[in-house]
């Protein structure tokens, strides 16, 4: 039986919405590659903390969050913050902790009414989400004005350096600085390690918006 992966390889570019969830459906039974929790200390958990800020009785989106590892670190660090955990798969949501706020749907077209999170991030989620445009457009558009978002995804230039499906999408530093520049005032980009002490290797880039 060919893995959820290699089924999206197979199916290239041309892969549907409804392919793609049922692939992350199979894939919530992976706890190796798709983990349930994950270490504060990774500093790409610190920098969403930091950047958001304090998040006493503010509202949160974690876009694309899986299983709600980040959402959880949030969740536990803000207990009076709303944190909502949202996902295209409702079996990977099943996993995130009850008290988080769970919503499935796609990332280009997000549920939600304009300008009502104080807060949204989406961590290695962007590249799935395949309308790239659409999708930032609609986090932007859910964001309220002085609000803050995060994405970390993988580098453009270091494509070929992991496996990885046809249709999933790296990014370009610039490319995603120009996108986040239509709805937002200030915006910026870094590099980013998983560890204080290790030197970011190329792979991984974290652009910071405020709206």
């Amino acid at each position: 039986m060919l893995s959820w992966l290699q089924r999206l390889w197979r199916g290239g570019s041309q892969v549907t919405l409804d392919q793609i969830r049922r692939c992350f459906d199979e894939a919530a039974a992976d706890e190796e590659h798709f983990p349930s929790t994950i270490d504060p200390r990774i500093l790409h958990v610190k920098l969403i903390l930091s950047y958001l800020g304090d998040l006493a009785g503010r509202r949160v989106l974690d876009v694309g969050c899986g299983k709600g590892r980040f959402a959880r670190v949030l969740q536990e660090t803000h207990p009076q913050a709303e944190i909502y955990a949202f996902d295209l798969s409702l079996k990977m949501l099943s996993y995130a902790p009850a008290q988080l706020r769970r919503v499935a749907g796609t990332m280009t077209q997000l549920p939600f009414r304009d300008a009502c999170f104080d807060g949204v991030y989406a961590t290695e989620s962007l590249e799935h989400a395949v309308a790239i445009e659409r999708a930032v457009s609609e986090m932007c558009r859910v964001l309220k004005p002085g609000g803050r978002l995060v994405i970390i995804d993988k580098n453009a230039e270091q494509w070929g350096k992991l496996k990885t499906p046809e249709w999933e999408k790296w990014f370009r530093r610039e490319e995603l600085e120009t996108l986040l520049r239509r709805d937002c005032r200030q915006v910026s980009s870094q590099f980013l390690s998983y560890w204080e002490d290790v030197e970011p290797d190329g792979l991984f880039l974290a652009w910071l918006a405020r709206k």
